[in-house]
C-alpha cells in the first residue's frame, strides 16, 4: 500500500510539472490539463505496452486520473499565487524541482513492476528508466521543448543510476519502503546536482574536415 501511495504522488508530481510547462507556454486550461495527462502517464503507458500488462494501470484504477486531475488543478493557482521576482527563471526552476522527483519516484516504480514480472535486473533498470523519461519527453516534444533525455546534463543517466541501485537493494536486502526511498533518493542527489553544479556527461564530437579544392 506504502508503494501504492508513491507511485500516487509520482503521478501527482509529474502531472505538476506538465501543468507548469504547459503555463511557461501560455497554453489554454484544456491544454495545461491534456500535457499533465500525457506527462504523468506517457511512461507507464509505454512499460505496460512493453512488458504486454492487460489491462494499462490507469484504466484498470481510474484513481491516477483523478490524482492528474487535482495536481494539475492545486497547480494553477499555486503558481499564480507565488511571487516571480525572475520572470520566467522560478517557473523554470519549479519545473526542474516537480520533474526530478516525478524521474525518481518513476525510476523505481518502473523497476518495481518489472521486477514483479519476473524480468531480470537488466530489463528492470530499463523499464524503470523508461518509465521515468518518457512522459516528460513527450511532456516537453508537445511544449517545444528540447527533451530534458536528449541534454548534456544528468537526467536519464540519473534514472539508470537509481534504478540501479534500487534493483541491487532489493536483491540484496528485498524489496521494502527503505530500498525505494533509497533509490530514488539517488536520482534526486544526481538531478539536484545537474542542475546546481552543471554536471554533466562527456560530449562526442567529431571535428569537420575542411577540404580544400584547387582549380
Amino acid at each position: 500500500m506504502t508503494l501504492y501511495v508513491l507511485d500516487l504522488l509520482g503521478v501527482a508530481v509529474f502531472a505538476a510539472s506538465g501543468a507548469l510547462a504547459a503555463g511557461r507556454k501560455s497554453l489554454d486550461l484544456l491544454g495545461v490539463f491534456v500535457v499533465a495527462v500525457v506527462t504523468a502517464i506517457g511512461g507507464g503507458t509505454i512499460r505496460d505496452v512493453l512488458l504486454d500488462r492487460s489491462p494499462i494501470f490507469w484504466i484498470e484504477d481510474t484513481t491516477y486520473l483523478l490524482v492528474i486531475g487535482l495536481a494539475a488543478a492545486a497547480t494553477i493557482p499555486t503558481a499564480r499565487a507565488v511571487p516571480s521576482v525572475e520572470q520566467g527563471k522560478k517557473p523554470r526552476r519549479a519545473l526542474l524541482v516537480a520533474d526530478a522527483f516525478g524521474l525518481a519516484l518513476f525510476t523505481v516504480s518502473g523497476a518495481r513492476i518489472a521486477l514483479e514480472a519476473d524480468l531480470p535486473g537488466v530489463m528492470a533498470v530499463a523499464m524503470g528508466a523508461i518509465t521515468g523519461t518518457a512522459g516528460g519527453a513527450i511532456r516537453d516534444v508537445l511544449t517545444g521543448e528540447i527533451p530534458l533525455i536528449l541534454r548534456r546534463d544528468l537526467y536519464a543517466t540519473a534514472s539508470l543510476a537509481g534504478g540501479l541501485v534500487y534493483v541491487v537493494l532489493v536483491t540484496l536486502l528485498g524489496s521494502s519502503l527503505a530500498v525505494a526511498l533509497i533509490g530514488a533518493g539517488v536520482v534526486v542527489a544526481l538531478r539536484f546536482a545537474a542542475m546546481l553544479w552543471g554536471l554533466d556527461l562527456p560530449v562526442f564530437r567529431l571535428q569537420r574536415e575542411v577540404e580544400t579544392r584547387s582549380d
